[in-house]
C-alpha cells in the first residue's frame, strides 16, 4: 500500500527484501509511476548502515524540500523501529543477532521456555528483557509487545 504525500504528487512504498534482510522505502512520483529516491534500511546488520539511493539515470527531477523531509522522517521511523535493539551493548547487540538468525524472529510458546532458560544463562537479569523483545517480540512471561522503545535504548 502506497501512503500519499501532503500534496498527493509523491507516494511511498515500503516492501521488505528477504534476500537483503533489509526495508525498502520507495518515494515515487505519482503521475509517472517513477521511483525517485530510494532508502535501504537493513535490519539483521549491524555493520550495514542504512543508505539512500536517487534515480540517476532519469530526466532531472526538482523534488521539494517539504517532500524530501516527509520522506526522510518516515525513513526515520522505518530505521528506529527496525534498528533500535542495535544500540543496545555491543555483547547485548551480538545475543540478539544470534538469536534473531537462529530463530528467524520467531519462536514457538513451546520453545520459549527453553530458548528463555538458555538466554538467562548469558545475559545479566536487567538486560533480559531487552534481549527477549528484540529478539522476538516477547517479554521474559513469554507475553507479546510491540511496545520496543518502552525497554529499548532512548535515540541519541
Amino acid at each position: 500500500m502506497a501512503i500519499l504525500s501532503p500534496d498527493g504528487d509523491y507516494s511511498i512504498t515500503t516492501m521488505y527484501s528477504v534476500p537483503d534482510d533489509a526495508w525498502y522505502l520507495e518515494l515515487d512520483l505519482v503521475a509517472t509511476r517513477r521511483t525517485v529516491v530510494t532508502a535501504i534500511v537493513p535490519d539483521e546488520d549491524p555493520a550495514r548502515d542504512p543508505t539512500v539511493c536517487f534515480d540517476v539515470h532519469g530526466d532531472h527531477l526538482d523534488i521539494p524540500y517539504a517532500v524530501i523531509r516527509w520522506f526522510m522522517d518516515l525513513v526515520e521511523a522505518e530505521i528506529r523501529t527496525s534498528r533500535d535493539w542495535m544500540r543496545l551493548r555491543p555483547e547485548l547487540v551480538e545475543v540478539v543477532r544470534g538469536l534473531r538468525q537462529e530463530h528467524l524472529g520467531v519462536i514457538s510458546d513451546e520453545e520459549f521456555p527453553a530458548v528463555l532458560e538458555h538466554v538467562r544463562a548469558g545475559v545479566p537479569e536487567e538486560d533480559l528483557q531487552a534481549v527477549l523483545l528484540a529478539s522476538f517480540g516477547r517479554r521474559p512471561d513469554g507475553t507479546t509487545t510491540d511496545d520496543m522503545e518502552a525497554v529499548l535504548p532512548a535515540s541519541p
